[in-house]
């Protein structure tokens, strides 16, 4: 592959940064993004469906991840309607995550959204939730590892919840995810888009 992807460590991308606005559960958030992380110029359709069907956490505490972040989006809106969660934000991608902490910042909640790469997370933690609109394009190895890793995680009465677009191969993620031995719902389809409901 040649020139960044948003999986890309470290972007050389310009940095062009503009305002992206959405609304999640009646709040309003505007966060930066820029060239060089995923749907740099947009609220990516797949995670505008996510935040609009999969079940929000309620105002309780506990951690809860937003995997593979990208400039924040699911991290801001996770921490702004559960306002005494700790959200971890994690991303391989350093521009990413620089984004992420300072969209966190810019909406008041950067004491609760703790940014990290992969490995930086504490092993010991558990989520009560896990968020993703997971890097399809990666490859289905690499996708199959990262899920692996991340969903076993998950508390025992922990929920994960996924999106991706059925002609990306949502009915087949849902069918592998079973078979790692998951319970999978299909809670909802929009626009092309499944979102998954993972328990373990």
């Amino acid at each position: 592959m040649t020139g960044d992807h948003y999986f890309t460590a470290e972007p050389t991308s310009p940095d062009q940064r503009r305002d992206i606005e959405f609304t999640v559960a009646g709040h309003g958030l505007t966060l930066v993004a820029t060239g060089g992380v995923f749907s740099a110029g947009r609220l990516d359709p797949g995670t505008a469906v996510l935040l609009r069907k999969g079940e929000l956490p309620a105002a309780g505490t506990g951690h809860l991840l937003d995997l593979g972040c990208g400039y924040g989006p699911i991290a801001c809106a996770l921490a702004t309607v559960a306002p005494a969660a700790t959200v971890h934000a994690v991303d391989v991608n350093a521009r990413a995550r620089e984004l992420a902490g300072e969209n966190a910042a810019r909406i008041g909640v950067a004491d609760r959204v703790r940014v990290a790469a992969p490995d930086d997370v504490p092993d010991d933690i558990v989520f009560a939730q896990i968020w993703s609109n997971p890097p399809i394009r990666i490859g289905k190895a690499e996708l199959h590892a990262m899920l692996t890793r991340w969903l076993p995680r998950l508390a025992p009465d922990g929920v994960g919840w996924l999106v991706v677009a059925r002609h990306l191969g949502g009915d087949s993620l849902h069918r592998w995810l079973v078979e790692q031995g998951f319970r999978v719902d299909r809670h909802a389809s929009q626009k092309g888009y499944r979102v998954l409901r993972v328990t373990r």
